[in-house]
Order: C-alpha cells, then structure tokens, then sequence
C-alpha cells in the first residue's frame, strides 16, 4: 500500500503561480521546482490572463509532449492580502490525466494564496502532497490523492451527450479513434472542447489510452510540432482558423456547428460499410436507452469492439520472427467480406501493427 501511494504522489512535476496586477500586467512569479523559459511561455498562452477578450476560465487542462498541465484562474476580492494583484493563476503540472484531482488541489492552493499572500505555504502543501499524497488544514480544506481514482476521470465525461449531438455520426469518430487517426475538434469555448474531447477516448476503452487527448492546443508553433509526433490523437482547439490546417487532421469535428468532416486523403481508410451502419446502430440504441448510464453505454461499445478484434483473429498468426501477430492478408480476402469491411479491418490490423513490413 505504501508503495502504490508513493507511486501514485511522484505524479506531481510542478506548481507556478501567475498573478495580474493592478497596471494590467501578466508576469510569472514563482515557481518550485524551477522551470525552462519555453515551458513558461506555454503555460502563460494557456493560462486566460494572457488572453485579450478577458474571458475568466477558471479551469483549464491539457497536455504538451506528455506532460500534463492544470491551471486554476481566480480573481483576488477586495479582502485579500493581495493589494496589487487583481487575479491570479495556480498552475501544476504532472505525469497524469486526472482534471478533476488537480482541480481539488488547486482550489485549495488558491485559498492558501489568497489567505498568505505568499508561495510559501503553498510549497509545504505541494511537498505534502508529492511526499504523503495528503495535505490538511482546518480552514483551506483536505486533499487526499487517492481519492481520485485514474478510472473515475476517464469516465467522467458523457458518451450519451456525444451521441445526442451527433447521433449515427459517432460512428466516424469511433472508426477513426479504431485506426488511430488525428481527430480535430473545433469550438470557440474551451470548456465545450474540453469536456467533449476528454470523452472520445472511452470510445475504444479497450486501450484506457488517455495520452491521445491533446484537449488545448494552439496554432503554435512548438506546440504543432509536438502533435505531429503522434501517430494519432484528439486535439482540441477555439481557433477556428484549424479548418483551414488539413495537414493537422484527419477528420475535422466542427462542435458548434455539430458537423463532422473527413479530410480527402483519409476517405479511402474511412470507407463506412455495413460493420460500421451496426457498429452506428448499436451505439446510437445503446446512448438513447434511459436505463443505461455512461459506463454502460461505455461498456456495449466496448463488447462490440471485441467482437471486431474476434472477427479479425482468424487471418492473425505468430510471425516467424519472434511470436508478433500479423495478419494473413490473404486469407482475409477469401474470406470475401463486403469491401469496405475488409478495408476496415485491413487498416485496423495496420493501426494495432499487425503488418508483416
């Protein structure tokens, strides 16, 4: 037990404090341990202070070239000891997805800061943290890490919210998030993108892979070039200037304006079938019964997708070059599937590296 908690606390890689003061200016004010000054300019791109429409968001999340950063944005009541700041933002970044934890542990770091007016006691807290996995005060609130659990926060969002906008269109998302393909969502409210993005994932719940998710990202040029060294994943943007990036996506998801767009190179790969009118069918009946919950939902699709990998295990065998699984492709086209089945599961076996190369 104590080891899994020790495991659990070395999660935590930083915090950083960002205040705006009376005059109007953002300035990075401290941070433990030190940071890198392009680390420091992405976290002030994302931290809402910064931006011009003075829009407070006051919480937002996303990863870079997998670390993880979560920011909490407050504005400072006359109250405070703070005199010359008029808000500020706690930033923590990390080695896990886990909005929610981190949102707790910020809120109570805020509390400290508004309370002190000095880094200080948020540093006892944070070490308390990164060392026990606990932190307690009478007035600021109690932390406890293992309270969150990483299961809790992938099925936190809605699957049934997803299929209520776009109904037999999820099907597009699942088949690309099957073939590992670079899904782009789009609306000019962070916190829409957020909540829909983080919930793509369940939809291929056999891999609980949360490091495809990018749910911030902007039209920079670092923060590009980390996306593009992955071979798929979900990037949430509010510019809508994305759509005219073909080079970033595969399938484009417009969410304010609930439509879904395959990028021309990617049609061939997303060629819908029969398989995919039943995979749509038992998504969409599953989301619309009131008797089942998101998990359940979760939990159908899933079984679906089983029964998917089941249909292609009779074309797989043992290479001869160390037991990996490759496809027969041979045997798969006697088997005479309808085309765009066979296409599909042809690149399903290329997206789980079941190609002899």
């Amino acid at each position: 037990m104590a080891a899994a908690e020790a495991a659990d606390t070395q999660l935590m890689l930083g915090v950083g404090l960002i205040e705006k003061d009376t005059n109007g200016e953002v300035l990075w004010v401290w941070c433990y341990p030190s940071t890198t000054a392009s680390l420091r300019n992405l976290l002030l791109r994302k931290c809402c202070l910064t931006h011009e429409n003075k829009l407070l968001h006051p919480f937002v999340f996303g990863q870079y070239r997998r670390m993880w950063f979560y920011i909490t944005t407050v504005e400072v009541p006359d109250s405070s000891v703070l005199k010359k700041v008029t808000h500020f933002s706690i930033v923590l970044t990390a080695k896990d997805f886990n909005p929610e934890k981190y949102a707790a542990f910020t809120r109570i770091l805020c509390r400290m800061y508004l309370k002190y007016g000095s880094p200080v006691k948020m540093m006892e807290s944070y070490i308390a943290v990164l060392t026990k996995g606990i932190c307690q005060s009478e007035e600021n609130g109690s932390f406890l890490s293992k309270d969150f659990d990483a299961r809790k926060a992938y099925l936190a969002g809605s699957i049934k919210d997803i299929v209520s906008q776009f109904g037999m269109e999820t099907v597009i998302l699942h088949t690309a998030l099957m073939l590992k393909k670079r899904i782009v969502v789009y609306h000019p409210k962070i916190e829409a993108v957020q909540e829909f993005t983080r919930t793509l994932p369940a939809l291929v719940w056999h891999r609980q892979d949360w490091t495809i998710l990018h749910s911030y990202v902007h039209l920079h040029a670092d923060e590009l070039e980390g996306l593009q060294m992955c071979t798929g994943y979900i990037a949430g943007f509010v510019d809508l200037e994305v759509s005219n990036r073909p080079d970033l996506y595969d399938v484009f998801v417009n969410l304010a304006e609930s439509e879904i767009i395959i990028a021309p190179l990617a049609k061939e790969a997303m060629t819908l079938g029969k398989l995919h009118k039943e995979i749509g069918q038992l998504i969409v009946q599953s989301a619309e019964d009131p008797e089942r919950s998101d998990s359940q939902v979760i939990q159908d699709i899933a079984l679906k997708t089983k029964e998917i990998f089941t249909n292609l295990a009779p074309f797989s065998e043992v290479s001869d070059d160390g037991g990996k699984i490759t496809l027969n492709f041979e045997a798969l086209k006697q088997k005479r599937f309808p085309p765009a089945t066979e296409n599909f599961l042809y690149h399903l076996a290329a997206a789980e590296q079941m190609l002899k190369i």
